[in-house]
């Protein structure tokens, strides 16, 4: 069962550690990505989870991704295995990114902090596979319709989550701060923010808009960690035939950057930039050995000034 741009359907060339394609959360501008492609993306990368997880060398665990995932997600991934020369490095920057994330949430600078937010959450499962500090709430943001299904789901497992999980229904295009703050977010403590695979489907007001509104919320010494593909990548004569593609498939690439420690400056962050090629031979240096560094995407680390 095809999923209009629930998979990578596309060759990219030379993109190894570049983020997979996989259809936007917030819509297109010339109308809304379907729900049940939305729902499809979701489970696609919970899938993705669920093939790493059955590796030996594994970055990480997530028992909860074959569910997650289902039927639909896998069959999905099957279709962008097939049609994906490149797959194994798309499974290797979804693998990277998950565990990258996953390491920042728990590092030490975010010691001390309690609240966690995930924007766009999709089918996240990390509420319940990382052993949280007692008293931490994580809030998952995405579209009710998702976390319906999402609800659905895991109340069939009968198991419970690691720290106190809130839900929040929204549209992250649209007023979802208050949403928030009425959920019990406070918003003079500090907080970490894991926003996953987002920022490059949407245009550049939509990226300032939502930066901006976390940084309403966010207090001095919060952390925040993002993944960017540079507007260099986005301009390439070589990458046109490519983003005419997933345009088209409703998962197109709009947002880069040259600059991203100048976009989170701007906002009142300070931030740190990592190449994922670089974080996976730390990792791994067997599965994931040493390339050049690339300036055509960015993991991002920033704290709040």
């Amino acid at each position: 069962m095809a999923l209009e741009g629930a998979h990578p359907t596309l060759a990219c060339a030379d993109m190894a550690n570049q983020p997979p394609l996989t259809v936007s959360r917030l819509g297109r501008r010339s109308g809304r990505v379907p729900m049940t492609a939305v729902v499809g993306s979701a489970r696609w990368v919970a899938a993705q989870r669920a093939r790493e997880s059955e590796r030996t060398d594994r970055l990480f665990f997530d028992p909860l991704a074959p569910v997650l995932s289902g039927q639909e997600g896998m069959a999905a991934l099957q279709l962008s295995e097939e049609y994906n020369p490149r797959y194994e490095d798309t499974a290797n920057y979804v693998a990277l990114r998950t565990r990258f994330f996953d390491d920042v949430a728990q590092s030490d600078g975010t010691l001390g902090i309690r609240q966690i937010v995930l924007p766009a959450a999709g089918m996240d499962a990390r509420a319940y596979r990382i052993s949280w500090p007692d008293g931490t709430t994580l809030y998952e943001i995405d579209h009710p319709e998702l976390l319906a299904a999402k609800e659905k789901i895991l109340q069939a497992q009968r198991r419970a989550p690691e720290c106190r999980r809130i839900t929040i229904g929204a549209d992250l295009t649209q007023d979802w701060i208050h949403l928030l703050v009425d959920s019990g977010f406070k918003s003079n403590e500090r907080s970490s923010w894991l926003i996953e695979g987002l920022f490059y489907y949407l245009d550049e007001p939509a990226v300032n808009r939502i930066l901006m509104d976390v940084s309403r919320l966010a207090a001095p010494s919060s952390v925040l960690v993002t993944d960017l593909v540079s507007r260099s990548l986005l301009t390439s004569p070589w990458m046109q035939q490519v983003l005419k593609a997933m345009e088209e498939q409703g998962m197109g690439w709009r947002f880069g950057t040259d600059d991203p420690v100048g976009l989170f400056a701007v906002h009142g962050w300070d931030a740190v930039i990592t190449d994922p090629g670089e974080e996976g031979a730390k990792y791994d240096s067997q599965r994931f050995p040493v390339r050049p560094r690339s300036s055509w995407s960015f993991f991002v680390v920033a704290r709040r000034m």
